[in-house]
């Protein structure tokens, strides 16, 4: 008998069997797309948010809904400004730390409840889970994790000098620590409002080097999925670009799910994350938004051939999905797991033709 989306993913997450591959669809920006809202608008309306991840969801069939607003929402409730363009992913256009680290002591922890646009993001979730919760996973993401959120609020160029330099550790310690209030209390609330799970984006190796990802992100990761997550709130880290030297980190956190980039080595992750995490990932979005379905259905079928065996994979784009990404490429993906990814009871791939 077929599972229903989040009994899939519940399944997978919680290292069993399921009847096939789950997708996971980082596709915050296609649905608004998709539904034919005006962009800069949808993003900052929880309503609107919401129906675009319903009508994707009922037009596609995958099975996790990753719902945000864009990687602004936490800096911008505490006091960055953010631009919403008609056509592009929302950006900071100031940084509330930029004239020092010390003015972080005059920041309180924003309410996600009241605090816009968190509060939209809230607004979403609690409308999807009322409408969906009994049917498909809804990944309510908690936006930046504690260390990537520090750039936002600093500005990240100045953010790599106080990483590097360390010439105030005193100073970056408290703003660490007040990332990782903001971070946690919006987890909690997402929670609260309905979310089955979250997920946090860190600082990648391509940013700030594994010395200093394992000095800075990696405690305060394992700080924050400890203290929310667990088997019944998975807790997803996602992380850009390569991440194989640090897997065994990302492990270590805690994550109930990683989210990896198509530069990631897939037989290295699989090997790595195997009964201690769920890889999510990693047809690389490119291919999603330029290929074609062929293209599609070539990369989703390596990753399930070297993912999918024993379970613990949710197959999906390895980063955000671009705005303009083909329907025909997103059906393209969501059927290849279909016919390519159905289990027999041992963990094993179904036997299927060419």
């Amino acid at each position: 008998m077929a599972m229903t989306s989040l009994e899939r993913v519940l399944t997978t997450v919680g290292h069993g069997i399921p009847d096939r591959v789950p997708v996971g669809l980082h596709n915050f920006l296609p649905a608004v797309q998709h539904a034919g809202f005006p962009i800069g608008e949808a993003l900052q309306d929880g309503e609107m948010i919401a129906e675009s991840q319903l009508r994707s969801w009922r037009d596609f069939g995958h099975d996790v809904l990753l719902v945000e607003n864009g990687v602004i929402a936490e800096a911008q409730a505490c006091g960055c400004e953010a631009d919403y363009p008609a056509h592009l992913p929302p950006d900071l256009v100031t940084h509330v730390l930029a004239d020092g680290l010390e003015r972080v002591r005059d920041l309180e922890v924003p309410d996600p409840a009241t605090t816009f646009p968190m509060s939209e993001v809230i607004k979403a979730v609690r409308i999807l889970a009322r409408e969906v919760g009994d049917k498909v996973f809804i990944m309510g993401r908690a936006d930046q994790g504690p260390v990537a959120l520090f750039g936002a609020l600093r500005g990240y160029e100045q953010f790599i000098v106080d990483l590097q330099l360390d010439e105030e550790p005193e100073l970056v310690r408290e703003t660490l620590d007040y990332c990782v209030r903001v971070h946690r209390r919006y987890a909690e609330a997402l929670r609260e409002a309905g979310a089955h799970g979250t997920s946090m984006g860190g600082a990648g190796v391509d940013l700030i080097g594994p010395r200093l990802h394992r000095e800075f992100c990696h405690p305060s990761a394992r700080e924050v999925i400890g203290a929310v997550g667990g088997d019944d709130f998975p807790y997803s880290l996602h992380i850009c670009g390569d991440s194989t030297l640090i897997l065994s980190d990302m492990v270590a956190t805690g994550a109930q799910i990683l989210e990896l980039d198509y530069q990631t080595d897939m037989r290295v992750a699989k090997e790595t994350l195997r009964g201690r995490a769920t890889f999510m990932g990693n047809v690389n979005p490119v291919t999603l938004w330029g290929g074609t379905p062929d293209a599609v259905v070539a990369a989703a079928r390596e990753a399930i051939a070297i993912l999918a065996p024993g379970g613990e994979f949710i197959l999906g784009g390895g980063c955000a999905l671009s705005l303009d990404t083909p329907d025909d490429n997103v059906h393209a993906l969501v059927e290849a797991a279909s016919r390519y990814g159905r289990y027999d009871a041992d963990g094993s791939l179904e036997p299927v033709g060419p």
